[in-house]
């Protein structure tokens, strides 16, 4: 019976490839409408999702095959959903952050800012948190967390072998002063062998006093700071982790839930007035973030560091430890040399880059984009931007032309030029082409949702949430997403709950972004399981970590999260969208068939 379970367990996703869609199939067959059979193709996909029997990307070109076979979608049609607007936005800050990191730029970027920032345990957790925030704003959240975690154990190696340095100055200082270890160390090696490790003295009254050896008074100082230091090494993986998935939130390429939010929502709502974009998602996001950083950084201080600020701090005062753990930093930061002509101009076309961004629309005046081409429709996107600059990366060379180098050198012999700032065997290497059809997967399933007539049934089944006031729905919905994405890619929540949240906004007549909008940060809140996002799993393994560990501190963070975006949406996010009122665009959207 044992090998009989094991060889299905070995087997399990052969088995739910196969007998899934099998057990599935009533349901178009006993309900033969379009909606049965979209509602097939999703619960199939989702099931595909959450248990990863295919890979991800692979599970998402389904739509490629059921909706054509299903008389859903024309196979055109489905297909024209996977390279879209937000796919070239996508692959734009995809191409800048694999910039940023063949030359090294984020690194640079972190050990400066920890240099500034100190190496006192408060400061050090927050240094590697700001910083963390900040690269996963722009580049990967997993590889923030690859490249920071190995920074944090060489900063607290060098901090743990100062401190026990300093103990045993300390110890043989304290023994040189204390005249009955003196007299321990001159007893005769029969005295010691008959002495016994611990003794016990009466005093006056009748009472023992227990007595310790110095030798058991260091070995205990050992072991607690050898406790000290594996707590902190627990604590740095965790708010590097936890930090990086926050910042992934504050902009709109930060992480995969915020481009599919732009997508669904160009998808479902075609006249939406680019509503979504890089400005004024950041507007929104980025003070959210930056309030649920904070509030992290007191819970995991509290943790790690308990409630002593002044300690944690330092006040000012710098010990030898600190100048020593400094050092370190340093050190890595001399190995970097000066900073490149490659460098610098990675550097300012990542600036460029998101300057553009912010000045293309930014909602209070007109952006030079709608200035210069939009004055008669949307043609420049921030997709437009993003490909725009980060074909630079691709005609821009790695060194300063000059004699003696490439071009000519001094004998007048031609020099072969260096390579551009990026190859495509580069590019090939490290781009995460599997998100670009995961990507493509969620804008045909929304598609197909609405052509069959799926998303609104939905919606109108979800009707009678009328009567529960919109911030509770907000609440309960992202609890729910919250819950969900812990079991399940952030990726795959996102695609599956948006479409259907698009539709229930509407039949309750609430702003779809009352609701959109919290539930896709909500589904970066994967805090609680080592499984739950890479960064996660990275930590898990780097901090030796157990799952309780991420279990309890996790719970935490991810009410802390729910409550703060909630209250960014019921707040400057409901002045900002104008949530209060339902746009032209969605009963323009709405008003059809």
């Amino acid at each position: 019976m044992v090998s009989w379970l094991r060889w299905l367990w070995y087997h399990r996703n052969y088995i739910i490839i196969v007998v899934t869609p099998l057990a599935l199939l009533p349901l178009p067959l006993i309900i033969p409408t379009s909606e049965a059979k979209c509602g097939y193709a999703i619960i199939l996909m989702a099931l595909y999702w959450c248990t990863e029997c295919m890979p991800l990307a692979v599970t998402a070109l389904l739509p490629v095959v059921l909706f054509p076979m299903m008389g859903i979608m024309k196979a055109g049609d489905v297909s024209i959903e996977y390279l879209k607007d937000s796919n070239m936005l996508f692959i734009g800050g995809l191409l800048v952050a694999i910039a940023v990191e063949h030359w090294s730029l984020h690194k640079r970027i972190a050990l400066r800012v920890l240099l500034l920032l100190g190496v006192r345990p408060a400061l050090l957790m927050l240094g590697f948190m700001i910083v963390s925030f900040f690269l996963s704003m722009w580049i990967s959240n997993s590889a923030t967390t690859a490249m920071m975690l190995p920074i944090a154990q060489a900063v607290l190696q060098q901090l743990k072998a100062t401190e026990a340095r300093a103990d045993e100055r300390d110890f043989q200082a304290a023994a040189e002063n204390n005249h009955a270890f003196e007299l321990e160390i001159t007893q005769t090696k029969e005295e010691k062998m008959e002495e016994k490790p611990d003794t016990e003295v009466q005093l006056e009254d009748g009472e023992y006093e227990h007595e310790c050896r110095p030798e058991s008074l260091q070995e205990s100082k050992r072991k607690a700071l050898e406790m000290k230091y594996q707590l902190l090494i627990k604590g740095m993986s965790m708010c590097v982790c936890y930090s990086a998935s926050i910042g992934g939130t504050a902009t709109l390429t930060g992480t995969t839930p915020n481009l599919i939010l732009k997508g669904q929502i160009d998808e479902l709502f075609p006249e939406n007035d680019d509503v979504i974009n890089f400005a004024s998602w950041f507007a929104f996001a980025f003070p959210n973030a930056v309030l649920m950083l904070v509030l992290t950084f007191l819970w995991l201080h509290f943790v790690f560091l308990g409630f002593n600020m002044k300690k944690s701090f330092g006040c000012g005062i710098k010990s030898d430890r600190d100048k020593e753990a400094y050092a370190v930093m340093k050190q890595e930061h001399n190995k970097l040399e000066r900073m490149p002509f490659a460098e610098w101009a990675v550097l300012i076309i990542f600036v460029l880059l998101v300057a553009l961004w912010f000045t293309r629309e930014p909602g209070f005046i007109d952006g030079w984009a709608t200035v210069l081409f939009n004055k008669g429709g949307p043609f420049v996107s921030d997709g437009t931007i993003a490909i725009l600059m980060s074909m630079l990366f691709f005609v821009i060379p790695s060194q300063m032309p000059k004699r003696g180098g490439y071009g000519i050198n001094a004998e007048g012999e031609i020099v072969n030029a260096p390579t551009t700032l990026l190859t495509w065997q580069v590019v090939h290497e490290r781009m995460p082409w599997n998100i670009i059809l995961l990507l493509g997967g969620g804008y045909a399933l929304a598609a197909g949702s609405e052509e069959s007539g799926l998303s609104k049934l939905l919606g109108d089944s979800l009707a009678p949430l009328q009567q529960i006031p919109p911030y509770a729905i907000s609440l309960l919905l992202c609890m729910l997403v919250a819950t969900f994405t812990e079991c399940s890619s952030n990726t795959a929540t996102t695609t599956l709950f948006l479409p259907i949240l698009a539709s229930m906004a509407i039949a309750i007549e609430i702003h779809p972004l009352y609701v959109m909008i919290p539930c896709t940060i909500a589904a970066s809140l994967a805090f609680m399981l080592p499984v739950a996002t890479p960064p996660n799993a990275i930590a898990f393994s780097f901090g030796k970590l157990k799952v309780m560990d991420m279990v309890k501190t996790g719970f935490v963070l991810n009410i802390i999260g729910i409550l703060t975006v909630n209250l960014g949406i019921n707040t400057w996010g409901y002045a900002m969208f104008d949530l209060g009122t339902i746009p032209h665009w969605v009963n323009i959207t709405n008003s059809g068939p």
